[in-house]
C-alpha cells in the first residue's frame, strides 16, 4: 500500500505538463462542452495503458519500435491539423457556448489526442509500467493505484475546474489568444514528434 503514493507523485508528474490532450481537455471545460465524455475518455484510457504498462504490455511495446513510428506520423499529421484549426478559429473567435453539433467530433478528438500520441505509450506503458515493477509483485499494482488516481483526479480537475477561468475568457478576444496559444502548442509537439 505504501506505493501508492509514489504512483500518485509520479503519474501527476507525468501528466501535468501541458500538452494536446491536456489543452483540449482545457478547452472543453471552458466551453463546458461534453466535459464528462472528455474527461472518461482521457482517464479511462490513461487507466488502460497504465494497468497494460504494470502487466508487462510495455516489452511488446518496446520491441515494436515500427509501430510507434507509425502512430508519432499520424499524430504529427493529426496534431497539425488540429493547430492550424485552432490557429483558423482565432481568427473567427467564439464564446463559452457548446456546439451542439460537435458530439461525435469531441468523441474522436479525444480518442485521437489519447491515443495517437506516442509520449503516452512511452511515459505510461513503459515508464509507469517499469517503474511499477520496482514495487515488487503487489506493490506495483498499488503503485498503479495511485498513478490511475492520479490521472483521475487531474482530467476531472482541468475539465470541470476549468469553469472558474470562464468569467476571464468569456470575450471573444480572451478566446482568440486561447485558440493561438493552443494552436502553436499543438504545432510545436507536432515538430518536436517530427524530429523525434
Amino acid at each position: 500500500m505504501s506505493a501508492v503514493v509514489p504512483g500518485l507523485l509520479t503519474g501527476l508528474s507525468l501528466i501535468v505538463a501541458i500538452g494536446a490532450q491536456n489543452a483540449f481537455v482545457l478547452r472543453q471545460g471552458l466551453r463546458r462542452d461534453r466535459v464528462g465524455t472528455v474527461v472518461l475518455v482521457c482517464a479511462l484510457s490513461d487507466v488502460v495503458l497504465i494497468v497494460a504498462g504494470v502487466a508487462g504490455i510495455g516489452v511488446i511495446v518496446d520491441r515494436a519500435g515500427f509501430v510507434l513510428d507509425v502512430v508519432r506520423w499520424v499524430g504529427v499529421a493529426f496534431l497539425v491539423w488540429y493547430g492550424v484549426s485552432s490557429l483558423r478559429r482565432a481568427a473567427h473567435p467564439g464564446g463559452l457556448a457548446a456546439d451542439e453539433r460537435a458530439s461525435g467530433r469531441v468523441l474522436l478528438t479525444a480518442l485521437l489526442l489519447t491515443w495517437l500520441n506516442p509520449h503516452v505509450y512511452l511515459d505510461t506503458v513503459l515508464l509507469l509500467g517499469s517503474i511499477a515493477n520496482t514495487h515488487g509483485p503487489d506493490g506495483r499494482w498499488w503503485f498503479a493505484l495511485g498513478a490511475a488516481t492520479a490521472s483521475v483526479l487531474w482530467f476531472s480537475g482541468l475539465g470541470y475546474g476549468a469553469r472558474l477561468a470562464a468569467p476571464l475568457l468569456g470575450r471573444p478576444a480572451a478566446w482568440r489568444v486561447l485558440d493561438v496559444l493552443i494552436g502553436l502548442t499543438m504545432l510545436a509537439i507536432a515538430a518536436r514528434l517530427a524530429l523525434g
